[in-house]
């Protein structure tokens, strides 16, 4: 009964999201100003001008229409930020600052929350284990400095580890434990390997020692299922794979939902009362947040919405976020090769991990060279009359990436930059 309750709500659900997506989407071109403003080439162009190129930038007005459809889609649920997915210190304050919705962030490793710890913030949630004692050490000083820094564990190794280096600097850590989300169907994995936890008894030994240890305690729980959040089923002439990965959504949703139920009994079981249970991503949200155990979702790549994230079929946030390669060759009436645009994204490799031409519209990457090192053939036949030292504009794949590759992002708004911040790079950082 429980669970034919949750498939309504979470249909329903799906449906709602539908409706929101599609309200939020029609919005695009649309700012305070009348009459209403066209995102496309000739806007862009004159926007940036003669600035120099290779650039990144980031508009700040589809960036506040992504914002506004996140707190819509998460519904008072508590959002997490993703550090991963903005590398950008003023972006991560800028949009915490935007909603009282918006508290915490998960990092993705130890050094990288000391940074961000010293740059004032504070709730910060490793996302991914830390073992080195340099690391751990490194969140020890930060935490007697009085920061709030909880980091990832999902095995015995992990919390004996953390709590010797914990009882030498004299403090106690706080830990969250990861529980593994992803569905076994008959040959295949449906998810990504991470905790080797999934079951109440497989967790209950790392609870059972946490419970005991003296320098370190249970803070928060964390799952997340990236086969819901991370991957798309909207994609262009692939009907029976799209609706085979709907299908393995909708059913990995009800498996999700009953582990984290399961999970967070057992560990009330032991008096433990955690502060947090945190799930989720961007592709998630509309499911995710119909959980009563989930207290946060965690949402990075909805703010600067990179192209992976157009092949969902329940949402679609604005393409905030681009980079702009200078065309220095013609070579053919319809091919203008652009210098340097080689940014590859992360993952198991494939044409979805490129770059795509964004602006001017039509424009395409030439499928034997692809986006290179040090030049990127573009195919255009568009009625845009472009030139040797013109600006095409793309889109990264994956969405904090893109910072890895430039020290500043260029912040547009209302037709003109604004301003001009660092990236993590910009700072002098590199934590992966």
């Amino acid at each position: 009964m429980q669970d034919q309750q949750l498939a309504g709500r979470q249909e329903g659900t799906i449906e709602r999201d539908v409706a929101e997506g599609a309200m939020e989407a029609a919005m695009i071109g649309t700012t305070t100003s009348t009459p209403a403003r066209q995102y496309d080439y000739a806007y862009y162009k004159s926007v940036f001008g003669d600035h120099p190129m290779p650039f990144a930038y980031l508009d700040l007005d589809l960036l506040e229409q992504n914002i506004r459809q996140v707190v819509a889609r998460a519904r008072e649920k508590r959002v997490r930020l993703a550090s991963k997915s903005l590398r950008s210190v003023a972006i991560i304050r800028r949009i915490l600052a935007s909603n009282p919705y918006f508290q915490g962030i998960m990092c993705f490793t130890a050094m990288e929350a000391a940074y961000l710890a010293s740059q004032g913030f504070d709730d910060l949630l490793v996302g991914y284990p830390a073992y080195n004692e340099q690391d751990i050490a490194a969140i020890a000083h930060a935490t007697a400095a009085g920061s709030c820094i909880t980091l990832m564990v999902d095995s015995l190794e992990h919390v004996e580890q953390i709590e010797k280096i914990a009882q030498r600097y004299g403090v106690r850590l706080p830990v969250c434990l990861e529980i593994d989300m992803s569905m076994d169907v008959p040959g295949l994995h449906f998810g990504v390997w991470r905790s080797p936890l999934r079951t109440v008894e497989q967790a209950r030994p790392v609870v059972r020692r946490i419970a005991a240890s003296q320098h370190v305690w249970l803070d928060g729980l964390m799952g997340y299922e990236a086969q819901i959040a991370g991957v798309g089923d909207n994609f262009a002439g692939q009907r029976v794979k799209n609706a085979i990965v709907q299908q393995l959504k909708r059913r990995s949703i009800h498996e999700v939902a009953a582990r984290r139920v399961a999970l967070v009994e057992m560990i009330g079981s032991y008096g433990i009362a955690l502060r947090f249970v945190n799930g989720g991503g961007t592709g998630s949200i509309a499911t995710t947040r119909e959980e009563d155990v989930v207290t946060e979702i965690t949402v990075g790549s909805a703010f600067y919405a990179p192209s992976l994230f157009d092949n969902y079929h329940d949402f679609r946030y604005q393409p905030a976020a681009g980079f702009a390669i200078e065309i220095v060759r013609h070579p053919q009436p319809s091919i203008y090769t652009c210098l340097g645009g080689g940014y590859i994204a992360s993952g198991s490799t494939g044409p979805e991990k490129l770059p795509q031409p964004y602006l001017p519209q039509g424009a395409t990457l030439d499928a034997l060279e692809g986006a290179g090192e040090v030049q990127t053939p573009i195919k255009y036949n568009g009625p845009v009359a472009l030139k040797i030292g013109d600006p095409v504009f793309m889109r990264h794949s994956k969405a904090g990436e893109l910072c890895e590759r430039f020290t500043h992002l260029l912040l547009a708004a209302d037709g003109a930059v604004v301003d001009e911040v660092t990236t993590y790079r910009g700072d002098g950082q590199c934590f992966l």
